[in-house]
């Protein structure tokens, strides 16, 4: 019981640890096309 609660919490930790990369990457994509100084014409 307390291996299955064990890798329940690592994968779950995973998973978060995952969306907050995701969520990171996303941000900076965000800035770079703000902050992108070549003129889009």
């Amino acid at each position: 019981m307390k291996k299955l609660l064990l890798v329940l919490l690592a994968a779950a930790g995973a998973a978060f640890a995952k969306k907050k990369m995701d969520e990171g990457k996303n941000e900076q994509a965000l800035w770079a096309e703000a902050t992108d100084t070549v003129g889009k014409s």
